[in-house]
Formats: structure tokens, sequence, C-alpha cells
């Protein structure tokens, strides 16, 4: 049992409570904006984190959920002020929201900091924005609630179901190749994205949304919610009500973000075959937290856990079909035999409570461990020549004949050579090639943009060919598919060994042994590192840019900025004088 708060006690109270000038100026200028003290003056000032704008095509319904978590935390006896904050729309916002991923991670953290709130509600759903407000609120350590955002329904064309992302990569390579219409070009480019919520497939915002309720971050069953559902207006009211009774209980991010959570969503994320993406942000969020996981916690975890979730595009189905087939809490009931089943959640309960009763509807979508989609779950760590600090594959999306390959590199060396080339009659490539983007990672791009699903050539998709190996120190949206290695580190543009790949340098790809290694030996390639000089990077180099060049780590280490390591709360309190 916690020990509860008192009105005293609270955070909130520094602002409003003492007999002073200072407070007198605080609760003069609350009066101004209409409100009595009572409504503001001894009860749990709740914070709601609101990630919309005009742009961001996830969250369009978040004007709405905001009145639903306000009514909530009104209900339970807080007082709801709501805070604007960065939004980061995947599909509109360039060159790439994980440039400005950490630049909403600072902003959650500063802006609890510096006002007086008590607890916050955490409004997120579209890829970055879910590990941005972790990382901020881990950062500064105030009772926080995730309010997921919400897949939105399944796309149609004709008799078939689309799924948002997975599809379109399809389809564009039948229109490129010459095999789809201009019409039905335009008849999917209508159907495929047709509610307010996030991609439906199992892409970086399904797969953030449910790794946050396995870690017990949002309440059990919010995460797969279709955001035009009316239960999810009833859940976030309920999240709403949630905070103000965690606010009393001093429930904070530290005490539910443990190794033993972070272990759940590692588990659960292989499971679903979630997005590459995840592995780089529950790193960041890791080292948020203060608790020791490195890539390599990643395939010793996943050992043994197949893919049992049968989600585009890994699988057949999409989101919406996964709530209605019992959702995650289902899902982690056929896992619960690993997973950390006492670890803490926004409840205050545990993580096998949350998922007591659970049952799965359809069985074709939600599997048992005896029956997978897949044996091995959704992502794997390779290292060896090529990747010394680790590179990342998704083993379940691509064609099993790749998953073990050697072939001679194709080298583009950044993405402008590569839309200038890849498409060339004159390429020099064959389905044995192996695809090699430089100069697309942290540093290089800059943000690590989701240009590591590298176009298959033209004349290879003529003849039929659809995937084929690619490298790069870029990131591949969830939603994609393909042989695609991602997030090589140490990146091309800071002097790791992608920067040194030659065109027709032989490179192998073992998927089983987790190795990349370029057969190159080392003396041709020490003399490479000898003659190397970084290339000069796009994006200038003023403003957010330099700093973010200046600070972000390598993706092994999260892409976080080097000066944000730390425990959580540590920063002191502003001073009120």
């Amino acid at each position: 049992m916690r020990i509860r708060k008192t009105p005293d006690q609270l955070r909130s109270a520094r602002w409003f409570a003492p007999d002073d000038l200072r407070s007198f100026g605080h609760r003069s200028r609350a009066k101004q904006m209409g409100f009595a003290r009572e409504e503001f003056s001894g009860r749990p000032v709740i914070g709601i984190v609101n990630t919309w704008n005009g742009f961001n095509t996830c969250h369009t319904h978040f004007p709405e959920r905001v009145e639903d978590i306000k009514r909530g935390v009104l209900m339970a006896g807080g007082f709801p002020v709501e805070l604007p904050a960065l939004s980061l729309g995947e599909q509109l916002m360039k060159p790439t929201t994980m440039l400005y991923r950490n630049f909403l991670a600072m902003e959650v953290e500063e802006i609890i900091r510096a006002h007086p709130v008590d607890g916050v509600v955490l409004m997120g759903g579209c890829d970055k924005t879910t590990p941005a407000l972790i990382m901020g609120a881990l950062s500064a350590n105030v009772p926080a609630i995730y309010m997921p955002a919400g897949p939105m329904l399944r796309g149609h064309w004709k008799d078939i179901t689309l799924g948002s992302g997975t599809d379109v990569w399809k389809y564009w390579d039948d229109r490129r190749s010459g095999k789809l219409s201009d019409k039905s070009w335009g008849e999917i480019e209508d159907g495929i994205a047709r509610s307010a919520g996030t991609c439906m497939t199992m892409g970086t915002a399904a797969t953030m949304m449910s790794l946050m309720e396995a870690m017990g971050m949002c309440l059990p069953g919010a995460s797969a919610i279709p955001a035009v559902d009316a239960s999810h207006q009833r859940m976030a009211s309920a999240s709403g009500r949630r905070i103000v009774e965690m606010v009393w209980e001093d429930l904070r991010p530290t005490d539910i973000c443990t190794e033993a959570a972070f272990t759940n969503a590692i588990i659960v994320d292989m499971a679903i075959g979630g997005s590459t993406n995840a592995i780089v942000h529950l790193l960041a969020m890791a080292r948020r937290a203060n608790v020791p996981i490195d890539m390599d916690t990643f395939d010793r975890v996943a050992q043994g856990i197949p893919l049992i979730a049968n989600l585009k595009p890994s699988g057949a189905y999409v989101m919406e079909d996964f709530y209605y087939a019992g959702g995650l809490r289902a899902l982690m009931v056929q896992l619960a035999p690993r997973l950390h089943l006492n670890a803490i959640t926004v409840t205050g309960g545990t993580l096998g409570e949350a998922i007591e009763g659970a049952e799965v509807y359809n069985a074709d979508v939600i599997r048992s461990l005896d029956n997978p989609v897949k044996g091995a779950g959704g992502t794997a760590i390779l290292r060896g020549s090529l990747a010394p600090d680790g590179a990342v594959i998704k083993p379940t999306a691509a064609e099993d004949r790749l998953l073990v390959h050697e072939g001679p590199a194709v080298v583009f060396s950044d993405i402008r050579d590569l839309k200038a080339r890849v498409d060339s009659e004159d390429l020099d490539v064959t389905a044995d090639s192996v695809l090699v983007l430089q100069n697309a990672g942290p540093v290089g791009a800059p943000g690590m943009p989701e240009w590591g699903q590298l176009p298959v050539p033209r004349k290879l998709l003529r003849q039929g060919i659809r995937d084929i190996v690619r490298i790069s120190d870029a990131r591949m949206s969830g939603t994609s598919y393909g042989a695609c290695v991602l997030h090589v580190a140490p990146e091309a543009a800071v002097g790791g060994p992608l920067g040194l790949v030659r065109t027709g340098d032989r490179i192998r790809l073992d998927v089983p042994n987790r190795r990349l290694d370029l057969l190159v030996d080392e003396t041709e390639m020490a003399r490479r590192r000898a003659e190397w000089v970084q290339p000069k990077l796009p994006g200038g180099e003023r403003g957010y840019v330099a700093l973010y060049r200046r600070s972000v780590t390598q993706a092994n280490l999260g892409c976080d900025f080097d000066f944000l390591d730390g425990t959580p709360g540590e920063t002191p309190e502003p001073q009120i004088f």
C-alpha cells in the first residue's frame, strides 16, 4: 500500500499555497483566467500534454480527446490544464520526425518542470511522439500516464483490405513496373487512410503504443482501440481519472519503467513483429530511466519468442482486426510464462492483474505459441566487420532466401545519388547484388530518416524480383518490408565501415548467426580509413541542426543527446521566490 499524499504535499502547492507575495501573484493570475481558488488550490493540477497540430494526420481527433481527458480529471477531483507541445506528424514533417524526437522530449521535460503540475497525461501515437513523451516524462519524473492515439480504421480498395504504409510500397512497385494504372493508383490513394488515427498496420506507431501498454504506462487495453471508436473516448476519460489517483499515490514513471518492464516490452515487440524503430526508441528510453539494456539485450531476451500477431507487414491482418480479436491483453496472456507479471503498471497493480481474464476471440489474428505466424520473432541484431556496434533487420518481413546471402555491393553515396541512379537502365545490378546507402544516419542525413527501404531497381522489378538485400545507416518505416539491414553503427558520416564500402565489394549477410560482414582484407580497409574525409553534409550547421549533430549519439545508444543521460528527476526544481 502506497502512502497517500496530503494536499500540502502537492507539487502545485509550492506555487499556490504560501501566504506570500509571489503566491498572491500566482493565484491572482489564475483568477484572471476565471478560475476560483477552490478549483486549482489543494487539488492535483494535471497537465495534459497534447501533441496535436493541423499537419499531424494521426492526431486529428486530439482536440476532442482533450475534452474527454478533462472530464475524467474533473470527475476525480483534479484541475486539468492543457499544455500544447511540438507535434511530430510523420507524413508531412521533413526531413524526418526523428530529427525532432529529442526536441519534443526536451520540451516535455521542461514544460513539466517549469509549471505547477502534479501529474501529466501524455497524448501521443504518431511514431516519434510516443518515445519523446516517455523520455521527457522519465527525466522530469512526476506521475504520468500515456494516452495512445489509437489506429485508424482499415483501408479499402475494391474488395481488398489495405494496410497503410505496407500496401503503399507493394502497389508503388506495381506502378513503377507498369502493372498498375493511374486510375487504380488514385483509387488506392482515396481508400488507404480513411479516418483519424495512426497507421493500422504494425508500424512504429502501433508498435510503440503496444509497447507502452506492455510496459504498464497506459491503462490495460488502451493501445489497440481504434481512434474513432467510442471506447477510445471512454479510455481517455478513464486516463484522466486515473492520473489524479496516481498523484495522490505518488506513482512515478521510474516506478513503472523498470528493467522488468523493458524486458516485457522486448518480448512483446518480438511477438507482435514490431517495427525496427522500437529498438532505437527503447534504448533511448532506457538510458533516460537509467536501466541497463543495450543492443544485445534484444537478442538475448527474445530467444525463443515466435511471431504470434498475424499483422501486416509480417502477417495478413490490421490493427482493427487485432483489437476485435482481443488486443494486446489477449496476446500477452499467450506470452505469460515469459513475462514479468509482477511488474507495476499505471493502475498501481501488476501486469498479471492487468491481463487477467483476457481472451483471444480470433485465433488466426492472435496465434498461440505452438501455432505461430513464424517461428522467429520480429527483429534481429547483427554484428560484424560492417557493423561493429550493431545493425538491425526484421527477418519476418524479408524473403527467406535472403536471410543468408553473399553478393557484390552497389553503393550510393547519399539519398540524392540513390534517387538519381537506382532506376537507370545502366545500373549494374542483379538479384544477387547488395544495395548500400551511405550518409543517411543520425549525423549524415541529418536525423536518420526512413530511407532504409531502398527501392528495388526498376530493371529488377520488371524481371519479377521484389526483394534484394539492402543496407544503410538509415531507418525504415515500421510499415515497410524487405531484406533491409538498418541502423548500421557507426554510421558512414562519422567514419564507420559503411562509409568505406566500394561498389563491387563482397558483403555477407547471415541472419541466423547474426552476422554482417564486409569481405575486404584489413590492409585495404586500413588504406581506405587513412584516405577517408568526411563528406559535406546537408542540412546546414546552425540552430537546432547544429546542436543535434554535435550531441546526438549513434543508433546503438538510442540517438538521444549525450547531455541528457542521467538519473531521472535529478535536475533541480525551479526556484520560486
